[in-house]
Parts: C-alpha cells; structure tokens; sequence
C-alpha cells in the first residue's frame, strides 16, 4: 500500500489558512513592539565617563623588599654621593663600574657605566663631583684597568679621560678614595696594591695620599705626596669645623685612623689590631664615625672640642644591621648613610646590598651618650 505524505508547499498552504482562524501560534502583545521605520539610536554617553578602576598598589621596589632603605637590590656598593634633598644619591658598584640614581621614591636609573676590571679588590673604587658640578657637571672616579689603578674625569655624557695613571695595581689592595679638600684640590687615597713596600717607596703611587691641584686632561701639573705608608686604603672624610682630613687604611699590624691638620701635621688617632676591616669615615660635631666592614659595625671616635684628643674608647652605634657596609656620606639633613658591601663579603646569601640611613628616626647624629638615653 502506497502512502502519501503531504509536500512541504502543502503544509505551509494549510498553516497559512489556519492563521486566518484561530492561528499556529500565539503572542504575548505585551512582549511586541511597534513596528517603525525609524532607526533606533543608543542613548548619548554621560559628559564625563566613569573613573577607570584603580590600579593594584605596586610595591617599591618593585624586584625586591627595600623597607627602611633607600634602595635595595643593588651590586656591592662603592661611592657615595648624596642628594640635595636628602632622599636621593648617586651610587656606585664596584664590580659593576655602573653609577646609578636611587631615591626612596623611585626605581633606580642608571647613570653612566664606566669600563672597569674588578678583579681581586678593583674595580670602581669611589666617585666624587666637581665643587662646581652645577655649572661643569663633571665627575671624578677612581677606577681598575686592566693595567693599572687610576683617576679619570667623567663630562655629563662623554668618555671618561685620565687625570692620573700608573697607580699600581696588585691581586689585592686596589681599593682607594676620593675627596675635595677645596675647590681645586683633589685628594687621592691609593692602596699599596699587596705590597708594603710600595708604600714608603718616593718614587710608587702606592700606598699614598696624593694631591692634585687644579685636576685637568691637559698639561695636569705633577701631584704631590700628602702621606705616604698607607695600607689597604679605607676612606677620606673632612672635619668641616677645622680643616682636618682624616684617612682611614689597614696595615700588616692593625687597622688605624690618622689625622692630617690644614697645617700639614699627622698624628693617629687610633688604632684596631684585631684588623677589624676599617672603611668610609665621616665626621660630624666633633666625632669621627667609622665602617667596619669584618665586624658589620659602624664606631664613633669622639674627640674632645678644644684638643682634638680622643676622649675614650670607640663607641659601637651600628651592629649587624643591614651587614658590611664600606661608605659612609653625611646628608644635608644632618642624617648618616651608608652603602653595604655583603655580596663581595660572604652575606649575599643573607643580606641584600643596600643604601640605609644610620639614624632610621632622623635627626642626625647624637653628640653625647646623654642624649641617646
């Protein structure tokens, strides 16, 4: 038996004609909408658009934890150079050459890179600006070739050039220091590159505080000798009350600190036969502070006003805290800071290398026991 399905056309014959009686299908005519021909247009936005949502809170710095500092995740620190502001510095590395803008409210920059050898003890021992670096913008550094230790003056975005070379330079005592004892007068603390007797030979830059007047590239006038059987150079620092330039080095006998007056005349004025590891000094209000690298410390040697004698043994005001640091800057503030050396000391495994005021609290240093209680 054949059936026969209805066609497609069929099938929309007979929905149509139901449609004209009671329907295929039924609507809601509250859901409809009128027809129109008109186009339907968005509603015009709000004259000020909604704020964007904020942004997570982004720590500082960004790569490391720098609580209390003013920057971390550095390489081992060598100069220092503070801010006008007391927020910021210039840094330098010493195995890196880099110099580098840090402040406590901004990601380090790089400033320049200087081409070292950072082998044994060398590398870019320290920087120091012009007196007049608001008009010449001139840099001074002392750096490891790989042939000798030397000065050179670096121009805001040229290549450094030499003021002085030859300096010797040895597996070890390649560290040194720079300071300006006037506006024209640079001095150059040089170590005895491993070898003590350099350092009372006339005729070595080993071993020596140099002078250089009037520090230039062309026809330099020849430097003189300030002091000579210096050790493992330390640091430079100047008492702004009177003159005196103290020298911080480590001999074969012990670590000592020496006093050169504006007259010329040299005394020491301690010294550490444990060889403690003495670094960068400053002074301020009649006390010499002190790094001590070995022993993660910074000591106060307080002199008296009128005689310049110290008045007892070295204080210790920093312990451990934030590990072996070298420089040793004083901020215009009144504050101390200080740059640590712990991943070329054997800590960097523990402590990060870092740029950390002495006194977190501010308000500089304390003159007498009597005020720190």
């Amino acid at each position: 038996m054949t059936v026969h399905r209805p066609t497609w056309s069929v099938l929309v014959l007979v929905c149509a004609a139901l449609l004209v009686g009671s329907g295929c299908a039924r609507f809601d005519d509250n859901q409809s909408q009128p027809f129109t021909t008109e186009p339907q247009m968005a509603p015009p936005p709000s004259e000020e658009p909604p704020p964007p949502p904020p942004l997570p809170a982004q720590p500082f710095p960004k790569e490391c934890d720098a609580k209390g500092v003013m920057q971390g995740c550095l390489e081992s620190t060598s100069g220092l150079i503070m801010g006008p502001d007391s927020k910021s510095a210039l840094v330098a590395e010493r195995t890196t050459g880099a110099v580098k803008e840090i402040a406590t409210n901004a990601e380090p920059k790089v400033k320049l890179v200087i081409p070292v050898d950072p082998s044994g003890d060398g590398g870019l021992m320290d920087i120091v600006l012009s007196p007049t670096y608001g008009q010449d913008k001139l840099m001074y550094a002392y750096i490891s070739t790989p042939t000798d230790n030397r000065v050179v003056r670096i121009a805001d975005g040229d290549v450094p050039k030499p003021i002085l070379t030859g300096i010797p330079k040895g597996a070890t005592g390649n560290m040194g220091a720079l300071i300006f004892t006037s506006p024209t007068t640079l001095e150059v603390l040089t170590g005895d590159a491993g070898n003590p007797a350099q350092a009372s030979d006339p005729g070595s830059l080993a071993g020596k505080l140099i002078r250089i007047e009037q520090p230039t590239t062309v026809d330099q006038a020849p430097p003189t000798t300030a002091l000579s059987g210096v050790g493992e150079a330390g640091g430079l620092c100047i008492d702004s009350a009177d003159g005196s330039l103290f020298v911080t080095d480590r001999t074969p006998t012990g670590d000592r600190l020496q006093r050169i007056t504006k007259d010329s005349v040299v005394s020491t004025v301690w010294t550490w036969p444990d060889k403690p590891g003495i670094a960068g000094c400053v002074v301020t209000d009649g006390t010499v502070l002190v790094n001590m690298v070995n022993t993660k410390q910074t000591v106060a040697v307080r002199m008296a006003p009128d005689t310049g004698a110290v008045t007892g043994d070295p204080e210790v005001i920093r312990q451990d805290t934030h590990g072996h640091a070298w420089a040793l800057q004083l901020s215009p503030d009144g504050n101390v800071w200080g740059g640590t050396v712990n991943k070329t000391s054997g800590d960097a495994d523990k402590v990060d290398d870092v740029v950390f005021p002495l006194f977190p609290q501010g308000g500089g240093f304390p003159r007498t026991n009597a005020e720190n209680t």
